[in-house]
């Protein structure tokens, strides 16, 4: 099932350049139909499944396993954790959360200077990284130093919460909800040979796309991803970019892609046929592997299918269970098209 994938999916520790944890899961779960596995030095998976068709065209589905943490930078001499951001955050979704630290997810709580004892100049602006910490429960650098390594990675924390009409709250659904669907088609039957790009360190610069792509030289590829929703109060028109609970989101550019007309057309034809409700993007912002893939090799059609997301890049991302289902329904028929 889609949804329980995505759930376990969610709760995995894959922050960029450590995505051992998701690849391990996901390869494990795609072994056994899986036609060819690569990976390569960065830590791509890239999976190749054979379907009831060989297309004329190399086609490749692409999602990232990374998602936005922090990154410790140092420890004190009593023991608190100093630490930068790993991916785009905005500061603010920081402090106060609960967060587990390296691979012994040893548990720690982001904190800065209590309210009590700021000035009434601090209390106007909101505290710098610098001013913030991880506190792991321990009194001195050594003691921090048996658990904890300057370079460890910071996850939030991992609980998935169901709620209202058909939400879904969880950190990492950009991108787990791309990589689920994408499992979810290998144990599948495919309508064409398809290859399959778990790619990581999308979040710090799409970087692991790059060596994905070089490797499968695709001609066509889709990208599956998850998008800024800010449907949220204060924000109107235009700027809402797109809405939970209008459809799936296929976007015509972002900040880093020019998306295939061609392409894009076919996927809004094929939500409509098929009574898939979908919505494009209302701001330019944001950006994917798109941008990475497309400029490969001698040039790659592409084009993507996002789920609408609220509070990205915090451990409360909120989408639509219906959407996620969406994605993986709508990048199946994109397949069976390629097929024809």
């Amino acid at each position: 099932m889609l949804l329980d994938t995505l759930e376990t999916l969610c709760c995995l520790s894959g922050v960029s350049g450590n995505e051992d944890e998701v690849r391990d899961y996901i390869l494990e779960r795609v072994m056994p139909f899986a036609d060819e596995i690569r990976t390569d030095p960065m830590g791509n998976l890239m999976v190749f499944k054979k379907g009831d068709v060989a297309p004329t065209r190399t086609v490749m589905l692409a999602a990232h396993m990374d998602e936005v943490g922090l990154i410790v930078t140092d420890v004190t001499d009593d023991g608190y954790l100093r630490f930068d951001t790993a991916g785009g955050i905005d500061r603010r979704v920081v402090l106060g959360k609960r967060v587990f630290v390296g691979e012994d997810r040893t548990l720690g709580v982001v904190g800065s200077k209590a309210i009590h004892l700021t000035t009434a100049e601090e209390r106007k602006t909101l505290p710098k990284l610098s001013d913030m910490y991880i506190d792991i429960g321990v009194s001195s650098r050594e003691e921090a130093l048996e658990t904890i390594r300057l370079g460890d990675a910071v996850t939030f924390d991992d609980a998935v919460i169901h709620f209202g009409d058909g939400f879904i709250k969880a950190k990492a659904i950009d991108d787990r909800a791309g990589c689920a669907a994408m499992v979810e088609l290998i144990e599948s039957r495919l309508p064409c040979d398809c290859w399959f790009a778990f790619t990581v360190q999308e979040e710090v610069g799409c970087r692991g796309a790059q060596t994905a792509a070089r490797s499968i030289c695709p001609d066509v590829a889709l990208i599956l991803e998850g998008t800024t929703a800010a449907d949220i109060p204060g924000v109107s028109g235009a700027e809402r970019i797109c809405r939970l609970g209008e459809g799936i989101v296929i976007p015509f550019m972002d900040r880093g892609t020019i998306y295939d007309r061609e392409l894009y057309a076919l996927l809004g034809r094929l939500a409509e046929e098929n009574d898939i409700p979908w919505q494009t993007k209302t701001r330019v912002a944001g950006g994917t592997d798109a941008s990475a893939i497309q400029r490969s090799g001698a040039g790659t059609q592409v084009a993507a299918v996002s789920v609408a997301v609220r509070n990205i890049h915090s451990p409360a991302g909120v989408a639509k269970i219906a959407e996620c289902e969406a994605q993986l329904k709508l990048a199946r028929l994109f397949l069976q098209e390629l097929a024809r």
